[in-house]
């Protein structure tokens, strides 16, 4: 046992022998003294002994540890270890001193128990019934207020731009229709040129039967148009575009730079969010019309390669079957996806929390939120289309 008391702390020689004492006050707490040379190279104490010397002092209710390191002479990250179990103790609220442990180790440990923890949510929680229901309810009832919240002050911020008293920055806007434009071209190339084309090849299995491989340039100029241009531009920008919005904003709200913003008067809305959803408002029907002719292209090549289908004969087929509607319905559910992928991803990483899994949670919701989204809008511009008969 040791034959001091924390006053003395400051008279222990440092000696590069290894040396770990411990003394178990109730009244004055946990006294963990360390001492000479902690590498991987020396002799340690069994790393069990922390555990159980620890298991004690909970069981006898210690409130307080105290560590001295003033006489450590060399250290790894063997010492490292040995403090983490001490210091992760503190989500007991357990309050611990330390005296002379080196910067570097603090900032180790630090680091190593600010990560945040997966909460395992046991199926046996002693919660009956009801209890778990209107647990359930009141979480979904903060979510719609939340949402409306943040609607809310997205359109005072619209507001504010049609009055031109918005406050963001134009080279800001400028960035974001670049990365949610031209730097979408490549990978919306390939998905609306792949879509075309399945949409083509399938439909040519089966018109083949009956003679009448012509409707191929109906099938995909419509589908494409209606439906498949809007939908799977959406599905591409919520995976690139509303996931790196979310990461965004939620890595400035674990640097705190969110609240420095209010801290100035700056509405994080208006400042942040804003030229995000104007961009990508702005880019999606633009996107929408450009994957529409890639679609039809790669339908022009399945038709011409497999059915032997003139590319004059494709293309006077397809101006006959299309209409002015059938590319309107396609651009205004683009717009609508946008400003959904917009406002989520930005919603997920304002509402983010303070740790690197926080930032990683909200971009993986932003993204399904998203998609979500756009499969039941989708859904509800078919029941109005089919109502209107457009």
């Amino acid at each position: 046992m040791i034959k001091y008391s924390p006053i003395e702390m400051d008279n222990f020689p440092k000696s590069k022998q290894t040396t770990f004492e411990y003394k178990l006050d109730p009244a004055k707490g946990l006294i963990l003294y360390f001492g000479g040379s902690w590498t991987v190279h020396d002799q340690l104490p069994d790393y069990s002994l922390i555990s159980n010397i620890l298991e004690e002092a909970r069981q006898k209710r210690v409130q307080r540890y105290l560590i001295d390191a003033s006489g450590v002479t060399n250290w790894d990250s063997v010492f490292v270890t040995f403090l983490i179990k001490v210091f992760e103790q503190r989500r007991n609220g357990v309050e611990i001193d330390t005296v002379g442990v080196p910067d570097g180790v603090k900032r180790l440990v630090g680091l190593a128990t600010a990560v945040a923890e997966v909460k395992q949510k046991s199926s046996d929680s002693g919660q009956g019934m009801l209890a778990l229901i209107g647990e359930k309810a009141s979480k979904a009832a903060q979510s719609i207020l939340d949402v409306l919240e943040f609607v809310g002050e997205l359109a005072i911020a619209f507001w504010a731009l049609v009055k031109g008293k918005a406050r963001f920055r134009g080279k800001d806007l400028s960035t974001f229709l670049n990365d949610c434009g031209p730097s979408a071209l490549p990978i919306v190339s390939l998905i609306s040129g792949l879509v075309g084309l399945i949409l083509a090849f399938v439909g040519a299995v089966q018109l083949k039967l009956f003679g009448a491989e012509i409707y191929v340039a109906d099938l995909v100029g419509i589908g494409m148009a209606r439906e498949m241009g809007a939908m799977m531009t959406g599905i591409i920008m919520a995976g690139r575009t509303g996931a790196a919005f979310a990461a965004q904003l939620g890595t400035m709200q674990v640097n705190e730079e969110i609240d420095a913003l209010k801290t100035f008067g700056f509405s994080p809305v208006e400042y942040l969010v804003l030229p995000r959803v104007l961009a990508l408002g702005i880019m999606m029907p633009l996107l929408c019309i450009y994957a529409d002719i890639v679609g039809m292209l790669g339908g022009l090549f399945v038709s011409t390669g497999m059915l032997d289908i003139p590319v004059v004969q494709y293309y006077n087929q397809t101006v006959e079957a299309l209409n002015l509607n059938h590319f309107l319905l396609g651009i205004i559910k683009s717009f609508v996806f946008g400003l959904v992928i917009a406002i989520a991803g930005c919603m997920k990483g304002i509402k983010c929390g303070k740790s690197a899994y926080d930032v990683g949670l909200a971009a993986t919701s932003a993204v399904v939120v998203s998609i979500v989204m756009i499969v039941v809008l989708d859904g509800i511009f078919a029941v109005i289309c089919d109502l209107l008969g457009i």
